[in-house]
């Protein structure tokens, strides 16, 4: 039987990344102690008073179907939210809302994207950006991300990739899996050359609000001079502790939200209404539990670097927002598929192999930092005595 061409675009995109997390998660489940440190699962409940604006709407029949561009008192919430944020008035109809920030990122790049089209994206990024350039027909470009630089896009190693196929420059800011933050100069720099060469900017905040201290968020969506050309997607998985809720949206110029409106309406009709009120909810005040997410990453990346940087020639980056760390280890002489599986089979300890976020990071492995400093010591304990193992070196 025949199949459609997005099958083969996407049939080496997806689980497979996920690999090391699914059998930490079969060894858990057999009973097996693992310290799980793959995903960005945040290390918090749900709020409670979000979880109540969901059930007193629901008990109020807030059930029925919604439509193409949301709920309005979301869609007022958010247009308040970013007129604050960016200093000039947005409107609703400059604002789509969707089931949390992956739909929202595969409907923009499929509003704005095609078969012949180019997408300059950072490497290392995070494991899905490929598959959703790639489910467009879009050509997926790498532009190097180096640890030199501290992991943030340079202008010139864009400028050096730009074709005339290029069509968006996709930005995710703060970044996952990283934890680097692009400057108001970054942001710049990136938005000139996007200005000259007609590209869009795509950028995934998702991470805003986990900023660590000393830390600043900059957008290139709150740059007045770059407003027409990008497009800001997001959502309350991370910020509010409510992934499972998939309540997500984006916001762009309002031509670009009534050419993205049909598409969203060809897959979905909004959000339901119900976790639309309590997104309203959470949108419209300070979440009471990012900020302390962040406090607790930063000092656990601490933890990390303290104990792990220069030991037996590990090398540490030390993030500045979002859930996780990236490690060095080459000097194992193992890639970091073969550091993960052999530190889950050894040690016990489950992480990320840098490979599934792109050839910049092979060699590296992604280390999240939602469980408690405790079990972030053990796991440093451990991957000390691997790494110290596979050298030769003893104690």
């Amino acid at each position: 039987m025949r199949y459609a061409a997005i099958t083969e675009r996407l049939a080496h995109l997806g689980g497979a990344k996920w690999e090391v997390h699914a059998r930490a998660k079969a060894m858990q489940a057999a009973g097996i102690p693992v310290i799980q440190l793959t995903i960005g699962e945040p290390d918090v409940a749900t709020p409670a008073a979000l979880i109540a604006e969901a059930q007193r709407s629901m008990r109020a029949g807030r059930l029925g179907y919604s439509n193409g561009r949301g709920e309005l008192a979301l869609l007022e919430a958010l247009a308040a939210r970013y007129t604050v944020r960016t200093g000039r008035p947005i409107s609703t109809e400059q604002i789509a809302c969707l089931p949390g920030t992956q739909t929202a990122l595969y409907t923009v790049l499929l509003t704005l994207t095609g078969p012949g089209d180019e997408v300059l994206v950072g490497d290392p990024l995070y494991a899905t950006y490929e598959g959703l350039i790639a489910s467009t027909g879009a050509t997926v470009v790498r532009v190097p991300l180096r640890a030199e630089n501290g992991f943030r896009m340079q202008a010139e190693d864009v400028a050096a990739l730009i074709t005339p196929q290029s069509r968006v420059l996709f930005l995710n800011t703060p970044h996952n899996p990283t934890g680097a933050i692009l400057t108001t100069e970054d942001i710049a720099a990136l938005g000139d050359l996007a200005k000259q060469h007609d590209l869009w900017i795509v950028s995934d905040e998702v991470y805003e609000e986990l900023v660590f201290q000393g830390g600043q968020f900059a957008s290139p969506f709150d740059n007045a001079d770059l407003a027409d050309r990008v497009v800001v997607a997001a959502s309350i998985s991370k910020s509010h502790a409510a992934p499972g809720f998939r309540s997500g949206w984006c916001v762009g110029p309002e031509e670009f939200s009534a050419r993205l409106l049909p598409v969203s309406e060809t897959m979905l009709f909004g959000n339901q209404p119900f976790i639309a009120d309590m997104t309203a909810m959470a949108v419209s005040q300070t979440s009471e539990v990012a900020r302390g997410m962040a406090e607790r990453f930063a000092r656990r990346a601490g933890i990390i670097y303290q104990r792990l940087h220069g030991v037996h020639g590990l090398r540490v980056h030390r993030p500045d927002a979002g859930m996780f760390t990236v490690i060095d280890v080459n000097v194992t002489q193992l890639s970091g598929e073969a550091f993960a599986g052999a530190l889950l089979a050894e040690e016990k300890v489950a992480v990320m192999p840098g490979e599934s976020f792109g050839a910049a990071l092979a060699g590296w492995i992604r280390v999240s930092l939602t469980q408690d400093d405790s079990q972030i010591a053990e796991a440093c304990d451990r991957i000390i005595r691997f790494t110290a193992r596979k050298q030769g070196i003893t104690a």
